[in-house]
């Protein structure tokens, strides 16, 4: 059995699947199914965390919506039954984590780029409702970089009808930071305003992951600006249920990269408690789910 911590181990397959996954996620409590709707590994950021394997070639280059359904389907079954605890990889979860939390859409890139976001957002819940699985979430993972296109807008529609949550990135207070941890052309301006329109229509989670650069982390400033960037949200009508305080948990794309200690993200999660008065919650780098 591997010695790797359960809330360490996403591998994009499980056993045969090519488009759903499950794993032990930290930050649900319980088991989520992944679905994959990027399996090309393209992604509109190019973070210098990210910690999909983008050395080895893509497996499968399309979604195949009858397959990734037939997955879906199988996946909660197994999981809503309680019989993915009698496999090995799942066998040592803690009771408290025995339970299905969500569907999550996230993967090898930004989920809300796929062409037919707002098709699969309404075919998966449509398999979630016939299997009468109403408890069972359906999240979002997303950089908010696509809110603006209406066919996204559709699907979160779909998903706001459907017990769905929307996890936003939030990495940065400024453009300079954004720019160097993010590495796209996307402007931190446009994301600010997608999460905040976001979040005039329904709360949202935002999940904000700190690191070190070169041994360094963020710089105090860095902190200030991005509790700046929350209260903007709040101010401008946006609503926020929770902000998600992370860091590394396995093998990022640059090596220059590295975890935050415990206490630092305990430091950062007080900050932000302090200076926006908004439900915190930590997950650390090497530490147990």
């Amino acid at each position: 059995m591997s010695l790797v911590p359960l809330h360490m181990q996403h591998s994009r397959r499980f056993e045969q699947n090519r488009f759903v996954y499950p794993v032990l996620s930290r930050r649900s409590a319980g088991i989520s199914l992944g679905v994959n709707l990027n399996p090309d590994k393209v992604c509109n950021f190019d973070c210098i965390y990210c910690q999909v394997d983008r050395v080895s070639p893509a497996e499968n280059r399309f979604v195949e919506l009858p397959q990734l359904l037939v997955e879906l389907r199988e996946m909660l079954d197994w999981a809503a039954s309680g019989e993915i605890f009698q496999h090995p990889q799942f066998a040592a979860v803690p009771p408290q984590f025995q339970r299905l939390n969500d569907i999550a859409f996230s993967g090898d890139g930004e989920p809300t780029t796929y062409r037919n976001f707002d098709e699969i957002i309404s075919a998966c819940a449509s398999v979630k409702s016939q299997r009468q699985l109403d408890a069972v979430k359906m999240v979002l993972i997303t950089n908010a970089s696509m809110f603006h296109r209406p066919h996204v807008q559709r699907g979160l529609a779909t998903l706001d009808a459907n017990q769905g949550e929307i996890w936003a990135k939030l990495d940065a207070g400024t453009e300079a930071y954004f720019k160097l941890v993010e590495r796209t052309t996307i402007p931190f301006r446009l994301i600010l305003e997608n999460i905040t329109a976001a979040a005039r229509v329904r709360p949202l989670v935002i999940q904000s992951l700190f690191l070190r650069i070169n041994n360094a982390a963020p710089p105090a400033a860095e902190y200030e600006a991005f509790c700046d960037r929350l209260n903007e949200i709040v101010a401008a009508g946006g609503k926020i249920k929770l902000v998600q305080i992370y860091t590394v948990a396995r093998k990022p794309a640059e090596s220059i990269v590295s975890a935050l200690s415990d206490a630092e993200i305990d430091a950062l999660a007080a900050l932000v408690a302090q200076r926006t008065s908004l439900p915190v919650q930590s997950y650390y780098g090497n530490s147990p789910a």
